[in-house]
């Protein structure tokens, strides 16, 4: 396996930021720092550090584009660099133990970035997601569907503590039902006390925010449903314990062909790679608790919806309980055994996709 230093002439390292973006130059083959400057995020602003990169690096396409943030501040900046045909990748994770005593800048960052990536192998460097099209479009529905849900929750928390701390005539010794939303968001006003009369219009309030947000809801599900069905996520449909939201979060996570490099970095990004347990004489293993959280929830659902509903899946779960396996240790199995098909089959598909196009 080859490193960077002896893949790539130049490495150039940025630390984004909102308005600015800082980019240091260095050359791989004796790590000599060529220059470092700043310029705007706007997009004369990349485009002027574009050029000044091929200026200072005499033009040379190899050059690799290391940039933080490249899925939050730098992703505009790394669609544009890819779009120029230099290769991009996100920043390594940095160790903050080695300021101390240095100092920090964003000169010093981005300088950091770029030193930090020359040791690395080429085949492990972290490639940032495509955004554009159906990708971006899945990633934009999924990050508000996350908010969305966040937000019902708040609501619904809020509307069944208030209807349990006031006399509202309603039974709220119970989590509120759907029917009993839909029933508090139609009450009119009374001729009661303030703070009953108070309690029972936020009441209403609350109800037909959190139905407005149902419907809501149902339309993102409805139109990540199309946009999967378009993509390279689509045979994922036809697979137990996956419907649009799962699958989503699957492909958005995977990106495209080549981002992940084989299954056991995917298991790693979706944080199911089993990590070793073992003291004395038990051996085990458990669960990963870090990668990509939203992958992580959607393979759990999958793997709860199959130890559930799933006969072949069901018949392991009890061939593992014989083996004394806990209901725990069973989940991070199928999440594992998940990771895999996923992969297989979004690269699968996007291979298809490929020679469907070409030919």
């Amino acid at each position: 396996m080859s490193i960077v230093a002896y893949s790539h002439p130049f490495v150039v390292g940025v630390d984004t930021h909102a308005r600015n973006h800082v980019y240091a130059i260095v050359n791989a083959s004796n790590g000599a720092l060529l220059e470092t400057r700043q310029f705007p995020t706007t997009g004369s602003g990349i485009n002027r550090a574009i050029k000044w990169v091929a200026r200072r690096t005499e033009g040379n396409a190899d050059s690799l584009w290391v940039i933080e943030g490249a899925a939050s501040y730098g992703a505009i900046l790394a669609g544009t660099v890819a779009t120029h045909g230099f290769a991009v990748a996100e920043a390594p994770r940095m160790d903050t133990k080695k300021n101390r005593g240095v100092g920090k800048s964003d000169a010093l960052d981005s300088h950091r970035i770029a030193m930090a990536t020359l040791p690395l192998e080429v085949e492990k460097l972290r490639r940032p997601r495509l955004n554009e099209g159906i990708r971006q479009s899945l990633r934009i529905l999924v990050a508000s569907r996350r908010s969305m849900s966040k937000d019902r929750t708040r609501a619904i928390n809020a509307l069944n503590s208030l209807a349990r701390s006031n006399k509202l005539d309603i039974d709220a010794r119970k989590k509120l039902t759907p029917v009993e939303i839909e029933e508090i968001s139609r009450w009119r006003a009374r001729e009661e006390e303030l703070s009953v009369s108070i309690a029972r219009t936020e009441g209403v309030r609350l109800a037909k925010h959190i139905l407005e947000l149902n419907e809501q809801l149902s339309s993102n599900e409805n139109l990540l449903d199309e946009l999967v069905r378009v993509s390279e996520a689509a045979p994922m449909l036809e697979e137990t314990g996956f419907k649009a939201i799962a699958a989503a979060k699957c492909f958005v996570a995977w990106s495209h062909e080549g981002r992940v490099r084989n299954e056991a970095a995917f298991a790693c990004l979706a944080g199911v790679n089993p990590i070793p347990a073992s003291s004395g004489n038990t051996t085990r293993h458990r669960l990963n608790r870090g990668g990509d959280r939203a992958l992580n929830s959607a393979l759990y659902m999958a793997a709860v919806s199959r130890m559930t509903y799933h006969a072949e899946t069901r018949e392991y779960v009890e061939k593992r309980r014989a083996e004394g396996k806990t209901d725990k240790e069973i989940r991070r199995c199928v999440k594992r055994y998940l990771a895999r098909r996923v992969f297989r089959i979004l690269n699968a598909s996007a291979k298809a996709k490929m020679m469907k196009e070409a030919s």
